[in-house]
């Protein structure tokens, strides 16, 4: 269902480079994590054979790719990794046929069957053909070329939104269309130019595509594609596919952003800092008393943690609990007066307080 390319399009962020220790080390969080498939990069890549025999020891019941061009010696190159999988890539829109590859409609078809024939004919036995620009092609043409390629053995077509063009609406039409007519496995790769990848993909699923593309906090080329761990998330706690593992996408998010030189926002989608805090009166008392009103899931799904904390925001109610949770009595009659207190030092300080100021504010220290 779920295909990680983080050490593939995640690694063509500009600027990313990924050691060979820190692919592998990305690779088995990938495993735990429990993606269906892992593309392992993309023929050529320095250390990809050493990487890709790795990756086949400890691989389990994981499926492992590489991705090529559709250029016959490049297929044959990507044959002597020993990998079962291939992930061939053709364009399919009139612009990148034309102004790219200098070709044309009948020639890319021609040269799209004699790809994937020249992949079956070095073993492989999963060929998957990624119809890139698929968003910013002629549709008719597009279904063709995906007919064309199941004829040929093909075993997958991956709809590449190479622009991030779609909207769900629109991806739902194009799954769909392109489900009624093949019977090959159908995957998605969603570009994040427009914030849509992420949702993209998922209603792909929901409309009939049985993989989507993404990498881990979202990473590739420009504004990236799908978050794998929002899509694991959605899918393990919202879906219950118990295949997929939440346990360990924080650690897996921090590493691949480290890795990237990418920071990952304290409000980010299951992995931020700070998504689970609150300071806001309202919504402080109603977790007080029952979490799920205001939370998603359980923090401790994705190893964070829930953060509570009295500002400029906080009513008497909030600090009320911060006061028992800190087993604190003022009195009742004090409660306003240091509620007053407590959002006149946020203020200034622009910031919640910390435990530290909070307390000894109750004391009755005054902050110059």
């Amino acid at each position: 269902m779920l295909i990680d390319t983080t050490l593939r399009e995640g690694a063509q962020l500009f600027g990313a480079y990924f050691n060979l220790e820190t692919r592998k080390r990305i690779a088995s969080s990938l495993i735990a994590m429990g993606v269906d498939e892992i593309e392992l990069g993309w023929v050529g890549q320095e250390d990809l054979p050493l990487f890709a025999e790795h990756a086949l020891k400890i691989g389990s019941s994981t499926a492992l790719s590489v991705w090529s061009p559709c250029r016959e010696k490049d297929i044959e190159i990507a044959a002597g990794l020993g990998l079962k999988r291939i992930n061939i890539g053709v364009p399919v829109s009139d612009l990148h046929i034309e102004k790219r590859l200098d070709s044309d409609r009948q020639a890319i078809l021609r040269k799209l069957a004699s790809a994937v024939r020249t992949a079956s004919g070095c073993g492989f036995e999963y060929i998957s053909v990624g119809l890139e620009d698929i968003s910013r092609a002629d549709g008719d043409f597009a279904l063709s070329m995906a007919l064309h390629a199941e004829v040929c053995g093909a075993s997958r077509v991956r709809l590449a939104d190479s622009l991030g063009q779609l909207t769900p609406l629109a991806m739902e039409k194009l799954v769909r269309k392109f489900r009624g007519k093949l019977n090959i496995d159908i995957a998605v790769h969603c570009h994040d130019d427009f914030g849509m990848a992420t949702a993209n993909s998922f209603t792909a699923l929901e409309a009939g595509a049985d993989f989507a593309d993404c990498s881990v906090v979202g990473i590739g080329e420009r504004s990236g594609i799908a978050a794998t761990e929002e899509l694991v998330a959605r899918l393990a706690l919202r879906e219950g596919n118990t295949r997929y593992s939440t346990a360990v996408l924080k650690e897996s998010c921090m590493l691949v952003a480290s890795a990237a030189k990418v920071a990952i926002p304290r409000t980010k989608a299951v992995v931020g800092t700070d998504i689970f805090a609150c300071e806001s009166g309202l919504h402080a008392h109603a977790l007080s008393k029952s979490p799920e009103l205001f939370e998603p899931y359980n923090p401790d799904s994705v190893g964070t943690s829930r953060k509570l904390a009295v500002g400029g925001k906080s009513g008497r109610a909030a600090v009320r609990n911060a006061l028992d949770e800190y087993g604190i009595d003022c009195g009742t009659d004090n409660l306003s007066t240091l509620t007053e207190a407590v959002r006149q030092l946020s203020l200034r300080l622009e910031r919640p307080l910390t435990r530290s100021e909070f307390i000894k504010l109750n004391d009755g220290e005054v902050y110059s």
